[in-house]
């Protein structure tokens, strides 16, 4: 069973996110903030994280990039949540070291597509 972390700091949108995936046959892990988020990566090793941009304390993309440097959990996509959707945040997130980028509010089927399409499902 292929793991997900998802850091999230809304636990509506982190309940969501959880049962979609729970229901996909994903097992999951959380996080609220970039920090728990990152050591939950580095102690775990999931298949892949669902990132928020916009969490309390350290943001997402900051995350990303501790991520994205470090040799254990460089190889894990990242995918950026985020309900900010205006013209060039997709490439700023793409440029900040994620691995795909989808929009809130999530659409589900869409949603499934992109997590199975990054792991190979």
């Amino acid at each position: 069973m292929k793991r997900v972390l998802v850091v999230e700091d809304n636990a509506a949108n982190l309940r969501l996110v959880s049962d979609i995936l729970a229901r996909a046959g994903y097992a999951v892990l959380s996080a609220t903030d970039a920090r728990a988020g990152i050591a939950l990566a580095t102690a775990e090793v999931p298949d892949l994280i669902l990132m928020d941009i916009q969490l309390p304390g350290m943001d997402g993309l900051t995350a990303t990039a501790h991520l994205k440097g470090d040799p254990r959990t460089a190889g894990i996509p990242v995918v950026a949540l985020t309900a900010h959707a205006m013209t060039g945040d997709e490439q700023r997130i793409l440029d900040a070291g994620c691995d795909r980028y989808v929009s809130k509010p999530i659409r589900y089927r869409r949603f499934l597509e992109v997590v199975a399409e990054i792991l190979g499902d």
